[in-house]
């Protein structure tokens, strides 16, 4: 048993590494002739992206469309990304509705009436076109998302039906793999963090980010989705990080504000000079929680690839073997990462709700 868990944890690592290694031989064929510039590469697998490109063979991209929406001079235009056919260098003209569109490191711009192609400036954007007055596209990583959302739906259905038809409330199927992570979210997290009477009402909350962080991390190290990582978004963990904060406000009483605006205990200049330090503190929080989880998962995915980049930065194979060791080593951590970023997102909202409502003590 233990053997097959091992070879199991092998393959994965591998796949994983290979994914990534694909990543950066992707790019190198994509410029043939060309100097390999890492830093790019490296960008453009980690920012968002209007298709999902999976492989290619034999020369021909392999992806799954994406609709563009978008809100400009001449009104709604939409179209399938590709139409683009996996260009992201502006070379690529689309003509809808009057208008020609182009895909300039994965923002779409409208070129200028009379333009027939792009021209650039010395730092290579666009001269003679705008973006579009709004893009409502669905990127990879918002598909990624309504893809983790049906996953945990199916997850938790499927999980309340086991505890439906079993006579004794026994887990069973996929609610013996869910129920040991919705205790331990519930003992080790909600209870300490906010209290034996108060927990309850942030379960529902404190459930579904970690779920939803977790599952979207996982999804961000598959390499078959090229690397679609939802966490790796500064727009989604700010959205979560403002949730937090938005819940922490509101749940605040009387004691959590005196101890922001009038610290109790202290002389009254102490209690001028703390006020604004903890009104800063309020916003620092979210915003810790923010970049916390955008820079932790984003940095995996960055080392991964800067190291497969050594390869062809050195142009010779007898460096692969090391930076294939570090890659696995660092998938390796990369695998840890994702539970325990969702496990610290989760623990420190747990947290600031237990500030913001716990009683005074006399």
């Amino acid at each position: 048993m233990r053997l097959n868990t091992f070879k199991s944890v092998i393959f994965t690592v591998l796949f994983l590494a290979v994914g990534h290694f694909s990543f950066a031989s992707d790019s190198k064929e994509e410029k043939e002739g060309e100097e390999f510039d890492p830093k790019e590469m490296i960008l453009h697998h980690v920012k968002d992206a209007y298709g999902m490109h999976i492989i290619d063979i034999n020369g021909h991209p392999i992806s799954i469309p994406l609709p563009l929406i978008l809100w400009t001079d001449q009104g709604l235009t939409t179209f399938m990304s590709s139409e683009f056919h996996h260009d992201y260098n502006g070379e690529v003209i689309v003509e809808k509705n009057g208008q020609r569109f182009v895909n300039v490191h994965e923002k779409v711009y409208v070129l200028d009436e009379g333009a027939t192609s792009v021209a650039y400036d010395a730092e290579h954007h666009p001269t003679n076109a705008h973006r579009p007055k709004l893009d409502l596209s669905i990127t990879r990583n918002v598909f990624m998302m309504w893809v983790s959302i049906a996953v945990l739906f199916l997850i938790f259905i499927g999980a309340a039906r086991r505890y439906k038809k079993s006579e004794n409330n026994v887990p069973s199927g996929v609610a013996s793999f869910v129920e040991p992570l919705i205790v331990f979210v519930r003992d080790e997290i909600a209870k300490p963090m906010i209290g034996e009477h108060k927990y309850k009402r942030y379960m529902p909350y404190l459930l579904t980010i970690f779920f939803f962080i977790w599952i979207n991390n996982i999804f961000g190290l598959i390499p078959i989705l090229n690397g679609a990582n939802l966490s790796g978004n500064i727009a989604f963990t700010f959205t979560l990080a403002a949730i937090t904060f938005i819940i922490t406000t509101f749940s605040g009483n009387k004691n959590y504000w005196k101890h922001i605006f009038w610290m109790p205990g202290v002389p009254v200049p102490m209690k001028i000079f703390l006020m604004p330090i903890e009104i800063i503190g309020m916003f620092v929080k979210p915003i810790s929680l923010m970049i916390r989880l955008f820079a932790n998962i984003t940095a995996g995915h960055v080392i991964i690839l800067a190291l497969m980049s050594l390869i062809f930065v050195f142009k010779t194979v007898a460096i692969a073997p090391v930076s294939v060791a570090f890659s696995l080593f660092i998938t390796v951590i990369e695998v840890i990462v994702t539970a325990i970023q969702a496990y610290i997102f989760t623990i420190l909202s747990a947290l600031y709700f237990g500030m913001a409502t716990e009683e005074e003590h006399h």
